[in-house]
């Protein structure tokens, strides 16, 4: 059964995006969007943590473009549509308030 994982608040206000992918299961994916995108700056270890995990990682664009954040190749920019249909996909959308 897979897991979609929304993730909404800044990694370096807490421990949300940590705690997420202690509990990734091999299905399950990845959704950063609000201020969880500041989680794509380069040089920070939130950064080097996903790039290193090889995990399915989708990104909202209209979240990284209003905080110019460049969405790197190996994530997948998408829209709300495109949330919705990802939502779909899986059997269960846990959102990390």
């Amino acid at each position: 059964m897979s897991t979609l994982h929304v993730l909404s608040h800044s990694p370096f206000g807490d421990d949300r995006l940590s705690s997420c992918l202690r509990l990734l299961g091999s299905a399950d994916a990845v959704l950063l969007s609000g201020d969880a995108v500041y989680a794509l700056q380069p040089d920070t270890v939130p950064f080097s943590t996903l790039q290193e995990r090889a995990i399915r990682l989708f990104v909202l664009i209209e979240d990284a473009q209003a905080r110019a954040i460049e969405i790197p190749d190996w994530a997948e920019a998408i829209d709300y549509p495109a949330f919705v249909e990802l939502s779909i996909h899986h059997a269960k959308v846990n959102s990390w308030l």
